[in-house]
């Protein structure tokens, strides 16, 4: 892609000459930054093709770039170098974000290649993957699951994702394809439970002409558009068992045959298989068969549900309101606390059960209702604020603003009450136990 437009962020300054040299002689334009915050600049005067950023700099380093860039939503290709060339550094800044890692020093031709599959990358990629991060979060089950992500990635293994609905399974998905060798190749996805039996088969599988009514040309199934790269089977054990021995024979002889055809194509492609079941039980049940099932089930990463992980919901909920912000060009302060402490604490309050993808789709209803300002516990949807019981009644005596604590809530309760418990934690839509327990916690006088 010559012409490009490299922004190069780098404290060291020799390689940062050297390199823009490098790349200019490769017929890049380069433009050179030698901190996290011209890098910012740049970056908001001009439009650039690839960025090449340094790990660590002095005050804004470059994690902490390539999360502002993925939060808002940027999709710019992004090559991170770092002189701490650990496994760690490198897990580190694709986590972050990053499409692709190099320690310093660094071999011209490596990065003269680097940079140009990156860039080769960007246009016309079958499915772009997100750019959002695989999972946001800092929970124990989150590091779990980016380490195997970091395992199984670089292997051809055939990858079986579990978890219940809206945890985030095809963001996995795409991780894997992005940490692989055919990073460079296709990642297609298909929803086995969207589509009919037979128009599946021929989605996946392809067909001749004339093979069925409706086939008026030949058609190249998934399975072959995916050659190179991998092939994303979200549901899978939504098929039928016809398909499964269909699916089977992919992945055993590694070729595919066209719906109507008696020859058969050789296929290179890499599955990655994603349920919301548990497929031994279908196994033993005899819904899913056991051959095909040992067959993906090479290396299982199990995705946790959001309940199990309820440290990384704020995370989660800035993550989803500075996208929201950057999409609606509203924006917000960055000093401004976009949730009040006490709808934080009913979001946490909340099992979830749509898990990650309900989270998100609560934060943006709530972020619609309370319009430029902070989100208040009322602005919850319904659902959220029943679940949170008691928390709803100190909304009540909370001020829009005043920055008032748990315990000043509860003590204006009292005092609106004359000191009567009964009626002062019916008010706050508590019971007179959790009421008493609260103000023991607080340290309220117990004979209010």
């Amino acid at each position: 892609m010559s012409g490009a437009r490299i922004l190069l962020v780098d404290d060291d300054r020799a390689f940062r000459v050297s390199t823009a040299a490098l790349l200019r002689d490769d017929g890049y334009e380069v433009v050179g930054a030698e901190n996290g915050a011209e890098g910012v600049e740049a970056l908001k005067a001009g439009r650039f093709d690839l960025l090449l950023l340094d790990l660590r700099m002095p005050g804004l380093d470059g994690i902490r770039i390539v999360e502002a860039l993925r939060a808002w939503g940027e999709g710019i290709p992004i090559l991170m170098i770092s002189g701490y060339g650990t496994v760690q550094a490198a897990v580190d800044a694709l986590h972050a974000g990053a499409d692709d890692f190099l320690a310093k020093p660094v071999e011209p031709d490596v990065l003269s290649a680097r940079v140009a599959r990156l860039l080769e990358r960007r246009p016309g990629a079958p499915a772009e993957p997100t750019p959002e991060r695989p999972l946001v979060g800092r929970s124990a089950p989150v590091i779990d699951v980016l380490r195997q992500i970091e395992q199984v990635g670089p292997t051809d293994a055939t990858v079986l994702v579990t978890g219940e609905t809206g945890t985030g399974k095809e963001l996995v998905a795409h991780a894997v394809h992005r940490a692989s060798r055919r990073s460079v190749g296709p990642f297609v996805a298909v929803n086995c439970a969207a589509l009919a039996e037979g128009v599946l088969e021929s989605e996946l599988f392809g067909h001749v002409r004339g093979s069925f009514t409706g086939a008026v040309k030949d058609k190249v199934g998934l399975v072959q558009a995916a050659d190179g790269g991998t092939l994303f089977l979200d549901e899978i054990g939504d098929i039928s068992p016809g398909l499964q021995q269909r699916l089977l024979r992919v992945l055993q002889e590694r070729e595919v045959t066209r719906v109507g055809d008696v020859r058969a194509t050789r296929v290179d492609v890499r599955i990655v298989a994603a349920t919301r079941r548990d497929l031994r039980s279908e196994m033993e049940a005899g819904r899913f068969r056991d051959d095909l099932f040992y067959r993906l089930n090479v290396f299982r990463i199990a995705l946790p549900p959001l309940r199990e992980r309820q440290e990384d919901i704020p995370l989660l909920a800035e993550h989803r309101l500075l996208r929201l912000a950057d999409i609606s060009g509203r924006g917000r302060d960055a000093g401004d606390p976009p949730l009040s402490p006490l709808a934080m604490r009913m979001l946490r309050a909340y099992p979830w059960p749509g898990n990650v993808r309900e989270l998100f789709s609560a934060i943006e209803s709530a972020w619609i209702r309370a319009g430029a300002g902070r989100i208040e516990g009322q602005h919850l949807p319904e659902e959220v604020r029943a679940a949170a019981g008691g928390l709803q009644g100190l909304e009540r005596y909370r001020a829009p603003d005043d920055g008032a604590d748990e315990r000043d809530v509860i003590r204006r309760a009292l005092e609106d009450a004359d000191g009567v418990r009964a009626r002062a934690a019916e008010r706050l839509g508590m019971g007179r136990t959790t009421l008493w327990r609260k103000m023991k916690e607080l340290g309220l006088d117990g004979s209010s």
